[in-house]
């Protein structure tokens, strides 16, 4: 076993001589279980800035505290398990004596109420921004992250089918976070497309078949999505039976497609068979292709989308 080796003289006479001052060992107080600047420390201790800078110059020197730069402040902070063993021994001796003296339960008072100004600083500026905060988060950030947050919920050990997959959007948002995605379509154009699109990623594989008989074995899957596909098709109850047989037991199947409208000139414009589908019949095909816990609901139309509303299935492949 190795043993601590004994620190120097010198070593501990510097760090009894860097708790000499009263004003140090407040700080020490005050920053091992905060994270402070030197205003709100000012504020806290009352003292000039010129004052509380040099104290802390002197405790950074010997090790007691940490900074880290947040924009153009320098945030200080002492943490006990950082501090050298000789330090940290003698910290919590003199920690022990100093608790309870009136200037440090007084800097304990102001640090509630500095702490408590943070909350309200916070809890205004949402108040101010709550109306704005999408758009607002969206100019500072982007919107993928909300999704790839999303997704990470998914099992890595997962293979996923995407049925009618098109050019490959979907099967390349979900292939980062599973194990495969299979993913389907029966034009060749359209699976070109996603060859392009999937390039480089090695767990996507593209198969040309039918949704009437998807060319992947039974009991495979873990999920299955099928995204604006059921309105191509001649006879969608086909569809959702092959979704059936190739998810494993307790498998998920997602499904999106348009709810009913009347507007038959962009059915015909799309090439699509259906103007729609009622969630009552949706759910009634999924329960006779062996589906169960079925939901079903309309999902809100997204600004300055211009085809039909669109709704969302989902449900569990039973045993």
């Amino acid at each position: 076993m190795r043993m601590e080796e004994p620190a120097q003289t010198e070593d501990i006479v510097d760090l009894m001589g860097s708790l000499a001052d009263p004003k140090r060992l407040r700080i020490l107080h005050l920053l091992e279980g905060h994270e402070l600047g030197v205003v709100e420390l000012c504020d806290i201790l009352q003292s000039p800035q010129s004052t509380i800078s040099r104290q802390l110059k002197v405790l950074g020197d010997c090790g007691w505290v940490r900074s880290r730069r947040q924009g153009t402040t320098h945030l200080y902070r002492t943490i006990l398990d950082e501090l050298e063993p000789s330090a940290r021994r003698l910290w919590l001796v003199a920690r022990q004596q100093t608790r309870q003296t009136p200037a440090v339960l007084q800097d304990q008072l102001r640090l509630e109420r500095r702490l408590r100004q943070r909350t309200r600083d916070s809890q205004s500026f949402f108040a101010g921004a709550a109306a704005e905060w999408d758009k607002l988060r969206g100019e500072l950030y982007g919107d993928k992250f909300s999704q790839a947050a999303t997704l990470s919920l998914l099992p890595k050990t997962y293979q996923v089918a995407d049925l009618g997959c098109g050019t490959g959007q979907i099967a390349g948002t979900i292939a980062p976070y599973v194990k495969q995605v299979i993913g389907v379509d029966n034009s060749p154009a359209m699976l070109k497309a996603a060859a392009r699109r999937l390039t480089g990623i090695e767990n996507v594989e593209l198969r040309r078949g039918e949704l009437s008989a998807v060319p992947i074995d039974s009991a495979t899957c873990d999920a299955a999505v099928l995204v604006l596909a059921l309105t191509y098709l001649q006879d969608p109850q086909i569809a959702l039976a092959e979704m059936a047989r190739i998810l494993k037991p307790g498998g998920k199947a997602v499904i999106i497609d348009l709810l009913p409208h009347d507007r038959d000139d962009f059915r015909r414009q799309l090439g699509q068979r259906w103007l729609g589908f009622e969630l009552e019949k949706i759910n009634r095909w999924q329960s006779v292709a062996g589906f169960k816990s079925i939901e079903s609901r309309p999902l809100p139309t997204e600004s300055g989308a211009k085809g039909p509303a669109l709704f969302l299935a989902v449900a569990i492949r039973g045993e």
